[in-house]
């Protein structure tokens, strides 16, 4: 679809948040972001430095400089309101499904496709042998894996620490704890941080990686087994120019495979199937999901606390399973954070683990909101300064 681009006199528009109401808004604003670590040859980038989103609707530029509202519901030339979708919402929540993406059938699958799903299915086949093989040995290393690849490897250093910079780790740390996330099985760091940054830029906008927009499903898992499809909203990955001048993710980029086979080999070697079973399979499944409902849920059900124009919620219960990361609107409204957990009394383990290695001087400029940033961001400052 052709970007629209604003008249030459266009005045000023008003940023419309998404708001959890009855009300069916006239039009909302999706904010889409120009990540930092955009390469200056992207084909989408336009001589202002400006990238805008293909969107079902009309565009206005922001006089920040950084973002472009996309007007999702608007009105036609002649007055009559675009047709939304016939495709309802998802189920208790405001959110409405504006289009579906058939992703299994109707296209050609590529070798990438077909090896992703394949690990995907081969991890989840693995998993209904987990009642037959129990013991309380494969239970715990099965639990202690989700806390490193998991919390260490997912959440702190591919999401916290190489996605956002929200601190800085002395190298021989940054890499193992980037070592450690290799090992979830969800792609390599410069794979996970290019589609994770693009998501940033183009919430919930037809150029969004992986938005419920296009069916819970599809936001769940169903993106990962189109990668063109990334391609084509996106670009390549090429938003990730600080990790691909370091030849270690060079490296885990072109040996990615090899590293979780050789896990499962060798606690295949210790403990035999059940190890394998419950240290691979369960573990890594769990962690899928885990990781999936941050990018579904957490824009499905929860509250917003923050003005942030797209459609990220707090949500306590993923929170609790994802170290923190279900504190989501409190993210997409502080990206820079390394607290998800802003408020005393929301869990997040991921920061309690970056607090303890600032305490001993390992972690370094550990970036948190101030007040003023906060206060910028609320739902009644946003509305006066429209």
């Amino acid at each position: 679809m052709a970007v629209i681009a604003p008249p030459p006199n266009a005045q000023p528009f008003s940023f419309s948040p998404l708001r959890r109401s009855t009300h069916r808004p006239e039009r909302t604003t999706v904010p889409c972001r120009i990540s930092p670590y955009q390469n200056s040859g992207h084909n989408i980038a336009s001589t202002s430095r400006l990238y805008a989103c293909k969107c079902s609707g009309h565009q206005k530029r922001s006089n920040h400089g950084n973002r472009i509202y996309a007007i999702a519901n608007t009105t036609s030339a002649e007055g009559e309101p675009e047709s939304e979708s016939s495709f309802g919402r998802i189920i208790l929540s405001d959110v409405v499904v504006k289009r579906r993406r058939n992703v299994y059938w109707g296209r050609k699958w590529n070798s990438m496709d077909v090896g992703t799903a394949s690990v995907v299915v081969v991890m989840h086949l693995l998993c209904l042998f987990a009642p037959f093989v129990f013991n309380w040995g494969a239970f715990c290393v099965a639990l202690g894996l989700y806390a490193v690849t998991g919390l260490l490897g997912i959440t702190l250093s591919f999401h916290r620490n190489l996605s956002h910079r929200s601190f800085k780790l002395p190298k021989w740390l940054e890499y193992l704890f980037a070592y450690c996330g290799v090992q979830a099985l969800q792609g390599s760091p410069i794979d996970w941080v290019s589609t994770h940054r693009y998501h940033h830029q183009f919430c919930d906008s037809e150029r969004d990686p992986h938005s419920p927009i296009e069916g819970f499903w599809f936001s769940h898992m169903s993106w990962l087994f189109d990668k063109n499809s990334v391609v084509q909203r996106c670009g390549k990955p090429n938003n990730v120019g600080d990790l691909e001048k370091q030849p270690f993710y060079r490296f885990l980029s072109r040996t990615y495979i090899v590293h979780p086979v050789l896990l499962g080999a060798l606690l295949c070697a210790l403990g035999g199937f059940p190890f394998l079973v419950w240290g691979m399979g369960v573990r890594i499944v769990w962690v899928y999901h885990i990781t999936w409902l941050v990018n579904s849920a957490c824009h499905v059900w929860g509250k917003q606390a923050w003005n942030t124009g797209d459609l990220s919620r707090n949500n306590w219960w993923v929170a609790l399973l994802a170290f923190g990361e279900g504190w989501h609107n409190n993210h997409h409204a502080f990206e820079y954070s390394a607290r998800h957990g802003i408020e005393w009394w929301q869990l997040d383990m991921t920061w309690y683990v970056v607090w303890l290695l600032q305490v001993i001087g390992l972690a370094t400029d550990v970036k948190v909101p101030t007040e003023t940033q906060k206060q910028k961001m609320t739902f009644h400052n946003r509305s006066i300064a429209n």
